[in-house]
């Protein structure tokens, strides 16, 4: 049997299919399953040098020492990122590191803490 998504709308697992459509009996929205199908393809997979799957939120810690553009001091081994959020592009973590502000940090040099 197949197990039907949560509606997107009101997160109510009480979905249903009516023909081609998913409709959820709490809030009455409805939408096609072809436009569920798509909206996990387009979530960003980013994961960490250990091959874990990364998410917004996450808390890894550095696991090589790296220079940091402009500054004299480096990003020592261990240290822990709390809270950080996944962008495009191949620096692919945002996050702030006390002691350095804002920075962006390439997912290959953490790992999941």
């Amino acid at each position: 049997m197949m197990e039907l998504p949560n509606c997107p709308k009101c997160g109510s697992a009480y979905t249903y299919e009516d023909g081609a459509m998913l409709v959820c009996p709490e809030c009455a929205h409805e939408w096609s399953a072809d436009a569920a199908d798509a909206a996990n393809e387009d979530q960003l997979i980013v994961k960490d040098a250990n091959g874990n799957l990364l998410q917004d939120g996450d808390t890894v810690t550095v696991i090589k020492d790296l220079k940091v553009k402009g500054s004299s001091s480096a990003l020592k081994v261990g240290t822990k990122v709390k809270g950080i959020r996944l962008v495009e592009g191949d620096h692919n973590i945002d996050c702030k590191i006390d002691g350095f502000g804002a920075m962006k940090l390439k997912s290959e040099f953490v790992k999941k803490a």
